[in-house]
């Protein structure tokens, strides 16, 4: 029996692991739960899986919570809340295996604390590694357990991996979509709407990634995940553009040969795989090989979708520029899903958060979290610096 706690338990990858779970009760036992803003969502888990201990973000929502579990007669299940309420998750003494998959650098003390506290961690929160990926992954190399990706194109190259060993390896290939927008003109950018950037073509995503999908940052991201995650340098770490989304990654090895993994988009699949390493069990999730008769390949547009360049510099820079990367990009995706600023001016914000960043290398999370939290003011800054700029540009035809 594996024993279970989830960080982000309400958002699409902690349901789709207590899906997982639930299919096999025999192998898998939630003990903790790390909830989000989701009173309603987290009241239901607790009082579905019965964890150890439950943690949700305000102080004001835990009593609220611990309220409703009472009068429900679930006294028992102990209710903590904030970044020491999901460390406190993530440390559980009984738990075996931690699914992280926080989004954003909110989750990136839990994990890892997860991963000092000897835990396997399944990665489904790439900003983590994005933000700090050379301190988790030196961790997990001290503590010698694994950190298995969970992303479907991470887990993919993972799986691709037990083909060969790391050193036979000449590249790894990422698929992306492409997004909404993968044939849309550039020159159509600045009147991309909210609703149709959200509108991804592959897959049910929550709003920041769906984004981040949109503009090709998401690919970025898992490029430095990618080269943290199998100690490659982002030379190595290709991105093709694959619409069908079929084929979710590749690894070339230096023979030549070549070995892509490809499956059904469920997300439950990769975490199956993650739950369950090194075994492989039994599942519903097929692939109808029959359908596989058309697959289109093409290089990513740089030009046209500057995110992905600015990740690769990010990667190369390292230290602070990841950090400002990833701080820069939640700051302007928020800005533009509020009407703030348009679309097109996503990685022009993030660009000139990046270049004001000293680059240098971080040796702790809490110099990680200075550098985020100064990248998130350079980045508030330019998105008021633009509405100043908006609403002058109105006002001046009136």
């Amino acid at each position: 029996m594996k024993r279970i706690a989830i960080l982000g338990s309400t958002g699409s990858i902690g349901r789709s692991t207590l899906s997982v779970t639930e299919a096999y009760p025999d192998r898998f036992e939630i003990i903790a739960l790390a909830a989000g803003s989701n009173v309603d969502a987290a009241f239901e888990q607790a009082r579905r899986w019965r964890p150890s201990v439950i943690s949700i973000a305000a102080e004001k929502d835990a009593d609220l919570l611990r309220s409703r579990l009472r009068k429900e007669g679930v006294a028992a299940i102990e209710v903590v809340h904030g970044p020491s309420g999901a460390v406190r998750v993530a440390t559980h003494p009984e738990v075996d295996f931690v699914v992280s998959a926080i989004v954003g650098v909110a989750g990136l003390e839990a994990t890892y604390e997860a991963v000092r506290a000897g835990k396997v961690v399944g990665l489904a929160n790439k900003e983590s590694l994005v933000a700090a990926g050379e301190l988790i992954t030196a961790e997990a190399r001290k503590q010698a357990k694994p950190l298995l990706p969970i992303d479907s194109e991470h887990n993919a190259v993972h799986q691709c991996l037990r083909g060969g060993r790391i050193d036979e390896v000449e590249r790894i290939w990422l698929t992306a979509s492409g997004g909404p927008f993968l044939n849309t003109a550039a020159a159509k950018f600045p009147e991309i709407t909210v609703e149709q950037a959200l509108n991804h073509p592959t897959w049910k995503m929550g709003r920041r990634i769906t984004i981040d999908s949109a503009t090709l940052m998401n690919k970025g991201f898992e490029v430095i995940e990618a080269c943290r995650l199998f100690n490659l340098p982002p030379a190595r770490v290709e991105v093709i553009v694959h619409p069908q989304s079929t084929i979710h990654s590749m690894v070339e090895f230096v023979d030549g040969s070549i070995l892509a993994q490809f499956s059904v988009t469920d997300m439950r699949l990769p975490i199956l795989y993650a739950l369950t390493y090194p075994e492989r069990i039994q599942s519903d999730m097929r692939f109808p090989v029959g359908d596989l008769r058309h697959l289109d390949f093409c290089p990513p547009d740089l030009k046209k979708f500057p995110c992905l360049r600015l990740a690769y510099e990010a990667a190369e820079a390292g230290g602070a520029k990841t950090v400002a990367l990833n701080a820069a990009d939640e700051v302007a995706v928020a800005a533009f899903l509020e009407g703030s600023i348009r679309f097109d001016e996503i990685p022009r914000l993030i660009e000139d958060v990046l270049t004001e960043t000293n680059s240098g290398k971080l040796e702790s999370i809490a110099q990680v979290l200075e550098a985020d939290a100064q990248a998130r003011r350079l980045a508030q800054q330019q998105v008021t610096h633009v509405k100043k700029f908006q609403q002058g540009r109105a006002t001046s035809f009136v």
